[in-house]
This record gives C-alpha cells, sequence and structure tokens, in this order.
C-alpha cells in the first residue's frame, strides 16, 4: 500500500473529493434509479462518480432516474452522467435535461461514429465527453472518435463489446481492442484511455485486471462499487519502486552533476518526473532519499503513465 499525508488522507475522506479528470483512475458507476447510492458514492474514495442513467436504468425508469440526477445537481453537485446513445430515444432527452445544470462531464454510451461526439457536444458545450466505445464498429473508428474535438477520453466497454465480437475475456484475447485505445488517445494527444470494469467481489480478480488495465497504458478503469475504487487507485498510481527508482535517478543524475550522460537520459528525466508528478497529484508520499531501501539496485519501471 502507498503511505500518504494525514491531510491528504483527511481530504480523501470528505464529501466530493475528487480527483481531475484528466488523472482520474477509478470511474464509479452509480445506478441513476437508485437516488440513496448517491451520496455513499460521493463518500467513496472514487476519483470521478458517474451517475448511470444508461444500462442500469430500465427504459420505464428512464424519467425517474432523470429526476433523480436533476436533483442532486441542483444541490451543488458535479459528478459526471452516463448517457444514453446517440439514437437511442433517450438521447435527446438526457443532454435536454442535463443542458445548464452543474454536470462535471458525460459518458457517452455506445460511440461509433465522429457523429455521435460531435452532436453530442453541440448540446452540451464546454462540458467534457468521455466517448464508450462498446462495439466492433466503434473499434474500427476509433483512430477519428479520439482525433474529434469534443473528445476527453476514451473509455472501453468491454461488457458490450465482448457480447457484440464474441470474445472471451482474457487478457490475451483482448490485447488488440486495448492497444487500439491506448494508441488511438496517445495519438490524439489525450489522456489514456479508460478500461472496463471487472464484474465480482474477488480482490484478487480486481488487482489482477488493474495490473492488465496498467500494462496496456491504461490509466483509468470503470468500476462497479466503491469497493472497487481503492484497489483501482493504487493499482493505476506510481508503484513504490517507481518512486524510489525516480527519487534515486535524479539524486545520482545530480550527484554526476546534473549534464546529459548519453541518449538514456532524456526519456528517463521525463519519465522519473512523470512519476514523481502523478504521486504528488494522487497524494501519495515521495519518501526522501534516506527511505530508500538499496537504491543502487532499484530497476526502472515501465513508462506506462500516459497524460
Amino acid at each position: 500500500m502507498h503511505d500518504q499525508d494525514p491531510a491528504d488522507q483527511a481530504a480523501a475522506s470528505d464529501v466530493g473529493f475528487r480527483i481531475d479528470p484528466v488523472l482520474a483512475r477509478s470511474w464509479l458507476l452509480v445506478n441513476g434509479a437508485q437516488y440513496e447510492r448517491f451520496t455513499p458514492a460521493a463518500r467513496s474514495r472514487a476519483d470521478i462518480v458517474v451517475l448511470d442513467i444508461e444500462d442500469a436504468v430500465a427504459p420505464k425508469d428512464k424519467d425517474s432516474a432523470r429526476d433523480n440526477v436533476i436533483r442532486w445537481l441542483a444541490e451543488g453537485n458535479t459528478d459526471w452522467v452516463r448517457v444514453n446513445g446517440f439514437g437511442t430515444p433517450w438521447w435527446a432527452d438526457d443532454l435536454a435535461m442535463l443542458s445548464g445544470t452543474s454536470v462535471g462531464g458525460v459518458m457517452l454510451a455506445m460511440v461509433e461514429s465522429v457523429d455521435h461526439v460531435t452532436e453530442t457536444a453541440n448540446r452540451l458545450p464546454n462540458v467534457p465527453i468521455v466517448a464508450l466505445v462498446e462495439t466492433a464498429r466503434g473499434l474500427e473508428r476509433i483512430t477519428q472518435i479520439a482525433a474529434t474535438k469534443g473528445t476527453f477520453r476514451l473509455a472501453f466497454g468491454i461488457g458490450d463489446f465482448r457480447r457484440d465480437t464474441g470474445f472471451g475475456d482474457q487478457p490475451t484475447t483482448l490485447a488488440y481492442a486495448r492497444s487500439r485505445f491506448t494508441i488511438a488517445a496517445k495519438a490524439a494527444h489525450l489522456p489514456s484511455a479508460i478500461d472496463g470494469p471487472t464484474v465480482g467481489h474477488s480482490a484478487l480478480v480486481l488487482s489482477e485486471a488493474t495490473a492488465v488495465s496498467a500494462e496496456f497504458g491504461m490509466t483509468g478503469k470503470i468500476c462497479l462499487t466503491p469497493e472497487q475504487c481503492p484497489m483501482v487507485n493504487e493499482g493505476l498510481s506510481p508503484s513504490g519502486d517507481e518512486i524510489a527508482w525516480a527519487k534515486e535517478f535524479f539524486i545520482e543524475f545530480e550527484r554526476d552533476g546534473g549534464e546529459i550522460r548519453n541518449g538514456s537520459d532524456l526519456p528517463r528525466i521525463a519519465r522519473a518526473n512523470k512519476i514523481l508528478d502523478l504521486a504528488r497529484a494522487y497524494g501519495i508520499e515521495v519518501p526522501e532519499y534516506d527511505d530508500i531501501d538499496d537504491p543502487a539496485h532499484i530497476p526502472a519501471p515501465s513508462d506506462t503513465y500516459h497524460y
């Protein structure tokens, strides 16, 4: 586990504690039809809370779910909302409901083309949009979707993608798809992609799945329960070993005169700065040199943090 400063720990327990969505790791979906879940979600360790009025809500309950969202946002909350996909009977009403509210952003379901994002952005100007790509058609167009004005981040809708394609859930099976998300996001200068959720209550399965997300350069993950958020946050943060390596690298670099020594120094400087900046942004305590165990043998981490 990472050590956090007491002040950061206190802040993290406060209602409404959130992280910049550029850096957000855990994206917690909350059933929009169940208003009683909104406050516990707000008190959770989720980096971003997403009130879900799409898949979580039956058609007969869409209106009441919208009423719940309006009530929550009217109280001054700035959480996100997952809206129904373009072309569904509910998309236009979802956006009309959110227009003029304090909504922090929207997660747009079933994005399959540039038009889905641009039409949504036209109706909700200046509201960031996470494009949730969930089909083979969407994946084939993901480069264009990522480059579309209005797309803030990409997210991988694994469940619907597997249903659409017939793929299994093994990391090797979904490796191509995850790679496409990361490459498209990077090429479009977006924060890295948000991986899909892990179903179930097994801490080991969630930990392994989060490690897979990190291995593919994905820096966020959709969560289905508040209990999943702390583990996802930890798994998508710089590790203690990575932080120690970054600190030791700079100490060694300054000891050698602070001048570029070879072609690997500039990439390592960028990587070390990225690790330490992320650690500070997440409230992770950065140890002093004296706190590092055996600094001469700290391996360089892989460069998986893209923002």
